[in-house]
This record gives structure tokens, C-alpha cells and sequence, in this order.
């Protein structure tokens, strides 16, 4: 793989991310006014696009809610504040096990199977620019949770996302995903130009070690468009060998609460600190028009 820098890098920021991690950082947005809010911290700190999931006020667990993305993404439009958003597309594909000697019934306390149409209802009512496509089925966790997405699942996923007119962000947790979103484009329900983000280090998938990321990546079509990130400590990292490996940088609190040892993040510091890694590169920012151009996006609001 030839080293050959990204010079013009778009930022992601995941802001809040639907994992249990409210209750290990208080930076952690929960409500939709403190997520409308870092979101336009973030996108004032360079990110052009705000990966959101949204949160249960009262429990701070992930949710699905509708109702609560509208509010999200009004209180973003009556900022003023220009970004792309990228609305999860995630939730309902959640199976928990009973246990291991009794598989099923499932544990109703985890589980979360929905249909596709229900999976994009949120979609369908604020058509954001971009949404996730998670493109396969991977343990996560050391307990019986599996995040679920078959192939017809996400074939018809991708068919409703495109009907929309929402360009799908195509998330690639291991190496066979990225063979599922080749198939999905041959199927002719993903639209040129493709996006994918690949996502390392998060048990039990690809792990983020550079033979893997290589791997990978020596498989990605020349001319899609890829983003990479890492978790935890390996976050920002992985944001300078993702620019130089040709791609764009996702950071954010759903992957990594620390800015550095003992010192809490906020998604406007990780930004702050991603846009100084790619100028320090001799790359540039993108702004979120910028970002629009090359990926075919419309903005709505």
C-alpha cells in the first residue's frame, strides 16, 4: 500500500453513539438540546459532518425514537450552524440471547428486531444528507448480543435509503462486509459515489492493527470514498494513518472519552485536535460544502 496522503480531509464527529457510555463520562451528550449542541460545537471546531445517534432522557440509554431525532436535528437547523448530518440507521437490529444452554426465547430486556421500514422511519420523516448502513452481522460485547443485518435485510435497507434520496454511509466492522457492500452495489441499490467508513478495533471485528487495515483496504474500489476511525486510545492515531493512507477522519465521544491520560474529551476538543493533526500533515479541512460536492449530497434545510 503506497503512502498517499489525503490533502483534503473531511472531519466526522460521532457525537454520543448509543453504548453504555453515559455513565463513564459526564461529557457524554444525552438529551437532544446537549446533543443539538455539541453537534454545533463540533461542526464550529471543523467536523463537517455529526454522526447522531440519539438517547433516552431519562435512562441515557440508545434509542429510536423519532421524536427525539426531530428535535435533534430542529434545534441544529434553528442554529444556523452549516454541517452534513448523518443520521444512525443502526438501531432494531439487536438480538440478545437467553443464555448459553437456552438460546431462545431471547432476553426481551436486549432484544430489538424490526423490519427495515421501521428501521428508516426516522429517515423517511427528516431525510438527513447521509445515513449509517451497518453492512453485516458481528458479536459485540463478551455476553450473547449480536448485532444482526442480513443480507436481504440490508439489500432492502439500501433499496428504501436510496429511494429517499439519502446517500448511505456504509459502515465495514471486518473484512466480509466490505464483500456484502460490493454486492449491494452490484445489486444496484448504492448509488455512486460510495462511502464507506471503516470501523477497527472494536471486538469481535477487525481488529486495528495496520496488517488488517491493510487488508482491507487494498480491497476498497479506487474509487470510493473511505473514512476510518478507531476506538478508545487509538482514536486519534488512527486519524493520522487513515489521512495518510488516502481517507477522512471520524472522532468523537461514541468512540473515545479521553482527549489524552486523565483528561476527559468533549467532541469539540477531539475535533479541535483532529483539524490540528491534518494541518500539522499539510492537509486542509473540508468545509461542509466542500463535502457536499464530492459525495452528490443535497442540503435541505
Amino acid at each position: 500500500m503506497p503512502l498517499t496522503p489525503n490533502r483534503d480531509v473531511f472531519i466526522t464527529c460521532a457525537i454520543t453513539g448509543a453504548g453504555d457510555t453515559a455513565g463513564r463520562s459526564d461529557k457524554v451528550p444525552v438529551t437532544p438540546e446537549q446533543i443539538a449542541e455539541a453537534s454545533v460545537a463540533a461542526a464550529r471546531a471543523g467536523a463537517a459532518i455529526a454522526h447522531i445517534h440519539v438517547r433516552d432522557p431519562e435512562t441515557g440509554k440508545g434509542s429510536r425514537d423519532a421524536a427525539l431525532y426531530r428535535e435533534v436535528v430542529e434545534r441544529i437547523r434553528d442554529s444556523g450552524t452549516d454541517m452534513v448530518l448523518n443520521l444512525t440507521a443502526g438501531m432494531g437490529g439487536d438480538i440478545v440471547l437467553g443464555s448459553t444452554e437456552a438460546p431462545f426465547p431471547t432476553d426481551p430486556a436486549g432484544t430489538d428486531m424490526i423490519g427495515a421500514t421501521e428501521r428508516l422511519i426516522h429517515i423517511a420523516e427528516l431525510r438527513p444528507e447521509i445515513c449509517t448502513l451497518d453492512c453485516g452481522t458481528m458479536n459485540f460485547g463478551e455476553g450473547d448480543y449480536v448485532m444482526t443485518n442480513t443480507p436481504g435485510m440490508l439489500k432492502e435497507m439500501a433499496r428504501q435509503i436510496q429511494a429517499l434520496g439519502v446517500r448511505p454511509e456504509i459502515e465495514i466492522f471486518d473484512t466480509g462486509h466490505l464483500l456484502l457492500a460490493k454486492w449491494l452495489k452490484a445489486q444496484g441499490v448504492i448509488d455512486d459515489p460510495v462511502m464507506i467508513q471503516l470501523c477497527m478495533g472494536i471486538p469481535w471485528g477487525a481488529p486495528d492493527d495496520l496488517g488488517t487495515f491493510k487488508a482491507i483496504l487494498d480491497n476498497v474500489p479506487n474509487d470510493w470514498t473511505f473514512s476510518a476511525f478507531s476506538i478508545g486510545r487509538n482514536q486519534l492515531p488512527y486519524a493520522a494513518l487513515a489521512m495518510l493512507a488516502g481517507g477522512n477522519i471520524r472522532v468523537g465521544l461514541e468512540d473515545n472519552l479521553w482527549l489524552e491520560k486523565s483528561v476527559p474529551a468533549t467532541n469539540e476538543a477531539l475535533v479541535a485536535r483532529a483539524v490540528t493533526l491534518v494541518q500539522s500533515l499539510g492537509g486542509r479541512v473540508l468545509a461542509p460544502a466542500e463535502v457536499r460536492q464530492m459525495l452528490g449530497l443535497e442540503k435541505r434545510w
